[in-house]
């Protein structure tokens, strides 16, 4: 069977679904590779490298020509796939809660849309994450770009001139993310303390030798959410939880929020009365920028600086590493495709556990349950 592997298109984005790595094993599966011309070249993956791998490459309406599985970092716009026939699947990051329009194209032009984001979060999974790999690369660049903004060193040093004292970090949201970043922030010498919904977390964050700042004695938590994820937070518990974060935060210097709740509106847990009270000369890192933000004041895309506090709100964080984000997340599409081939169809065949759950489309109509309620 074909597999075409697409150029991206949606501003901003430096990802490629496929390296010359997993080309070259979809093709030891018996598959047929075709690559957009450029689809790496912002990965630092030239064209020549696909070729080598056994790939044809050449302008999109020759990738797409007999293609029975179209692979994408972003979902594809329908428009963009003329030729391509109905039945094929299309295996991207298809963003479904806020691209209800594109999903409802793809059903009307017969395609079957597997959204990679929609993978259940199982131990079979795992391997197939992409919201997993591509988190720990977020919490990673966070750290980074806190850094760059920070106008002060991170590490404790001590020098003939006088003690240069560490930053503190304060991570909020202790998912893949936020792990990453405690780590990082550790590994880059700063005082790190972190926070979560989810009570189960408090280890890890010792684990990684930070300090857990939790809210204590609260009748009704929700924090344990379904799937691995952060459920929403009871009143009490955001009462709570806003009175001893408006102290910790004060005293912080850099601040990184990575709290996701999939299909939702980002939550807000900084406000601007909290980022007021931040020092002149702080960082605020919010990674939940895009889905609205878990910072009031952040904005998708800038840099804005509000009482000499910097609120960072890089869009589509992954992107910015994209050599490494690209090889991890070709990775979860091979692993994904390689675990369900079928050597006699020569073609991989979907069980229901994981095919159900990621299914968007199929047969003319969206069939995910997750879209239809």
């Amino acid at each position: 069977m074909k597999i075409a592997v697409l150029k991206e298109q949606a501003d901003g984005e430096r990802r490629v679904s496929a390296t010359p790595e997993t080309v070259k094993k979809f093709i030891a599966l018996g598959a047929t590779l075709a690559v957009e011309t450029g689809a790496g070249e912002a990965a630092s993956i030239a064209d020549t490298a696909y070729a080598d791998a056994g790939a044809s490459v050449g302008d999109r309406a020759a990738t797409l020509a007999g293609a029975e599985i179209v692979l994408g970092v972003q979902g594809p716009d329908p428009a963009t796939l003329d030729g391509v026939a109905p039945g094929v699947w299309i295996v991207a990051s298809l963003n479904p809660f806020a691209e209800r329009a594109r999903v409802k194209a793809y059903a009307a032009a017969g395609y079957e849309a597997l959204a990679m984001e929609f993978m259940p979060r199982i131990t079979r999974a795992q391997s197939m994450d992409i919201l997993s790999s591509q988190s720990n690369l977020s919490g990673y660049k966070a750290v980074l770009d806190a850094a760059a903004e920070y106008d002060r060193a991170f590490p404790m040093m001590m020098t003939a001139a006088g003690t240069i004292s560490a930053a503190k970090a304060f991570v909020m949201g202790v998912g893949v993310a936020g792990l990453q970043a405690i780590a990082t922030a550790r590994r880059l010498g700063a005082q790190v303390s972190a926070t979560d919904v989810r009570a189960a977390t408090r280890e890890q964050i010792q684990s990684l030798g930070a300090k857990p700042i939790f809210v204590e004695n609260v009748a009704g938590i929700e924090g344990e959410g379904s799937g691995g994820y952060a459920g929403e937070m009871s009143p009490e518990y955001q009462a709570a939880q806003a009175e001893l974060v408006s102290g910790h935060i004060a005293k912080q210097d850099i601040v990184i929020t990575t709290a996701l709740i999939p299909g939702r509106p980002a939550p807000r847990l900084i406000s601007a009365a909290q980022v007021a009270n931040m020092k002149p000369g702080s960082v605020i890192v919010d990674l939940a920028v895009e889905q609205g933000g878990n910072v009031e004041g952040s904005v998708a895309g800038e840099v804005v600086v509000v009482n000499g506090v910097k609120i960072v709100g890089h869009r589509n964080v992954p992107s910015r590493l994209a050599a490494d984000a690209s090889a991890l997340f070709s990775r979860n599409l091979y692993n994904f495709l390689n675990a369900f081939w079928d050597k006699e169809a020569g073609r991989p065949v979907l069980d229901a556990e994981i095919g159900d759950a990621i299914r968007l489309t199929q047969g003319g109509k969206i069939v995910n349950p997750r879209l239809l309620t």
